[in-house]
Parts: structure tokens; sequence; C-alpha cells
């Protein structure tokens, strides 16, 4: 399994339940990355994205506590294992965990690579992806050249799971 984010220098991922920052290039990889896969994702991130609808061209698990929660075009799933158990059934090796917080913490025991667009600069977060860096368990494998937007520097990297 994968997981996406895009991460400023303290691996701050949102605030107040909204990305730090809109970067166009990072919206296309997380399209091209994503696209005919399967995402997981929780309840928060399912509500806080365009319409509160799933994700076309893809297939949506959404984690939620609330037993009665129902969304259309999507997979509920009532805890971490049980969304682990779903992607498995689809048998999409190349499913993507895409957030919240909570949810990349949870399922990252599931995961072997993280895709992290790394952007350079820090910004007042509340909500962070676990310190790949400082996990000895986890090796970053590849990153791309820098690139810009506006007077951000930002680049893709690949971290791998140690085997």
């Amino acid at each position: 399994m994968n997981c996406i984010a895009a991460c400023d220098k303290n691996w701050g991922i949102g605030k107040n339940g909204k990305l730090l920052v809109s970067i166009p290039k990072d919206m296309a990889y997380f399209r091209k990355m994503t696209t005919g896969h399967t995402v997981i994702m929780g309840r928060k991130t399912l509500e806080s994205l365009p319409k509160g609808r799933p994700l076309p061209d893809r297939v949506n698990i959404v984690i939620t506590r609330k037993t009665d929660y129902v969304c259309e075009g999507a997979l509920i799933a009532h805890s971490v294992e049980e969304a682990a158990e779903c992607a498995a059934k689809i048998k999409d090796s190349d499913a993507f965990v895409i957030g919240g917080a909570d949810i990349y913490r949870a399922m990252l025991p599931y995961v072997d690579t993280a895709y992290i667009t790394k952007i350079d600069c820090a910004y007042d977060a509340d909500a962070y992806f676990p310190n790949l860096d400082q996990d000895p368990e986890w090796k970053m494998e590849s990153e791309s050249e820098e690139d810009t937007f506006f007077d951000l520097i930002y680049t893709f990297a690949v971290y791998r799971r140690k085997k």
C-alpha cells in the first residue's frame, strides 16, 4: 500500500481542516498517481473535498467511527483494519492513503511506499504527517529536482519502508 501527502519542513499537512498550500503541479501529481486506484481517507478528509464528494475515477474508501454514515460512491469502513481488508479485496496493490493526519498515522503500518511533496517552508499547521526522516524504518529512495511555485520551493520524494 502507498500513501501520498504534501508536507512542509516540519511535516505539517494542514490547518483547520484545509491544506497548507495548493501547488498546481502537486495537485496534478496527486491526480496522476491516484487516478484509477483505490484511495483511503478519513471522513473529515472526504468532507473537505469539493462538494464533499468522493474523488472521481477512483475507488474511495472512507474510514469513520459513525456507524450510520453513508456516502454515495464510497465504501465505508469503521476501522483501519476494515479499510485495509476492503482494499485487499479490491486487489489494488497501488491503493493510496490520502489523509488526514490520524488516518496517515493509523495506516502507516500497512504502507510500504510514501510519495511526499516536500515544501521548503514552515507553516502554522495543526495536522502533521509522521516524520519519515526520523523513522529508522523508512528511507528516502529518490527526490526530484527542485521546482518552484511563486516563492515556494518544493520537491517530490519517494520513501520506502526498509525490508
